[in-house]
């Protein structure tokens, strides 16, 4: 075989990856799975955030044109999906279960935004949590993939340099095939951890800029109860 060809196939990703020591492929193999997990979560967040910003557009829309609230939370259906249109039933549930009393004074008025504001605070906290879920695996990947790429290359070298005292021959035709072996296994975790990094990064700023969405609509549905029991004072 032409030691020419033979040298450029040997350094194909795959032949570099069937070449390496058994611990060199389990690193890769691991930082593989990892990296498709990560694009997994990516794809995933992508499609829910941009889902939630679209129905949420839709929903303060229909809440800003001048309807009533109660049109707008019976158009929602009984159990919708968004939680702004789930905030809003609740903060008219709590309205109705006050008004049913008779008439509101000032230490029920007091009680009912407290209630309110009760009951909305719950609700971004969990929905906070629930765009938040699968971060966390995003940040494993982007912090540790690295490091475990740098073990498979320092591992693959170790297992090179044994391959020199073995065959008690320093050239370079030798030695590179493992040294490039070991190198590829710190280029994949760096191809598992730069996505994830980015993606992290971004999805917890959407998270934390959709949790900002929420406690604004939690405000304005709580100061619009307080007008109500203005105009029913």
């Amino acid at each position: 075989m032409d030691p020419a060809a033979a040298s450029s196939e040997s350094f194909s990703f795959f032949n570099l990856f069937l070449q390496a020591d058994w611990v060199v492929k389990g690193v890769m193999l691991g930082l593989g799975f990892a990296s498709l997990w990560s694009w997994a979560v990516i794809i995933d967040k992508t499609v829910r955030f941009t889902g939630l910003n679209r129905e949420a557009d839709r929903f303060e829309e229909a809440v800003s044109n001048g309807r009533s609230l109660e049109e707008v939370a019976n158009e929602a259906g009984t159990t919708p999906r968004h939680p702004l249109p789930r905030m809003l039933q609740a903060a008219l549930r709590e309205w109705r279960d006050v008004r049913a009393k008779g008439q509101v004074g000032d230490s029920q008025a007091a009680f009912l935004i407290q209630r309110v504001d009760r009951v909305l605070d719950s609700m971004i906290a969990r929905e906070s949590s629930k765009v938040e879920d699968g971060l966390g695996s995003l940040a494993i990947v982007a912090t540790a993939s690295p490091f475990i790429g740098l073990f498979g290359t320092v591992w693959g070298i170790m297992h090179a340099f044994q391959n020199i005292a073995i065959q008690k021959n320093t050239s370079l035709a030798v030695v590179a095939p493992s040294i490039a072996e070991a190198l590829f296994a710190t280029a994949v975790g760096l191809i598992a951890a730069i996505p994830a990094y980015i993606a992290y990064n971004k999805f917890s700023t959407d998270a934390g800029k959709f949790a900002g969405r929420l406690e604004g609509f939690a405000d304005d549905l709580s100061t619009a109860i307080q007008r109500r029991v203005a105009d029913k004072a």
